[in-house]
């Protein structure tokens, strides 16, 4: 009987041309069918944002060191909605977004167009992955990322994840990675978000910016305390918001 590849599907945030999303190709192409579907352009913060009121296109590209490759001119999770409904022949087997050029740790999965796809994949019952490498540089090296995405996406495909679950992961910049931690994400919150410049008119605007404030930067149960230390950190994720342990407290505090 014939045995029947993984069929695997990649996108990103930092769109179709982005050098991460071909490295991950490289990395994972031995390990299953691959169809990448990603932004012609890049989405950065776009978190889980739908595309509502315009027209989608899909654009096939020439394929990349064997996995079909197309281009949509809409979100992440644009990509993997319509990406199953049109391209795909059959169901993912596996979603993996990135190798993103930025660190998605802390709270940043709130903002992360790389994770919103592994949300939305997570949601649809399909094991998701987003891997994430801590240098906005998209020139640089990500040769380091190699040993970690092999490992943990092999471990997935072998042993699938618990229902509801997806996995972020952030590798820290650096020439060789210490290992790999499961954590929970880093407590923290942006500071100086915003730049005021004052345009030719004097009219003032503004430019996001800013920084990530750690607020327990010695606690070694979250994912900053590790990639700053050298590790990897995996940090298992719900698309389900709900607070289920304050239903009660909740209910107590606003009922006659």
């Amino acid at each position: 009987m014939k045995q029947t590849k993984p069929l695997i599907l990649i996108t990103n945030d930092d769109g179709i041309n982005a050098p991460g999303i071909h490295e991950l190709v490289n990395y994972v192409k031995e390990m299953g069918d691959i169809v990448v579907i990603a932004p012609d352009a890049p989405h950065s913060g776009q978190s889980s944002a739908i595309s509502v009121n315009k027209v989608l296109q899909i654009t096939a590209h020439p394929d990349y060191n064997g996995a079909r490759m197309y281009s949509i001119n809409g979100t992440p999770v644009d990509c993997i909605k319509l990406g199953i409904h049109a391209i795909m022949e059959r169901r993912p087997d596996l979603i993996l977004s990135g190798i993103n050029h930025g660190s998605n740790s802390g709270n940043s999965i709130i903002y992360s167009g790389t994770m919103g796809a592994v949300l939305e994949g997570c949601m649809l019952g399909i094991p998701s992955i987003g891997y994430s490498y801590h240098s906005h540089d998209q020139a640089s090296d990500i040769s380091c990322c190699a040993e970690i995405v092999k490992k943990i996406t092999s471990r997935v495909i072998a042993g699938g994840l618990p229902a509801d679950i997806c996995l972020n992961v952030n590798i820290p910049k650096c020439d060789k990675v210490c290992g790999i931690k499961t954590v929970r994400a880093a407590r923290g919150y942006w500071t100086e978000e915003y730049a005021e410049y004052t345009d030719p008119h004097g009219k003032p605007f503004y430019w996001l910016t800013g920084r990530f404030h750690n607020e327990e930067p010695d606690n070694p149960e979250t994912d900053l305390y590790w990639t700053d230390r050298g590790y990897a950190s995996v940090v298992p994720c719900r698309p389900d918001q709900s607070a289920t342990d304050m239903i009660a407290g909740i209910s107590s505090l606003i009922s006659d």
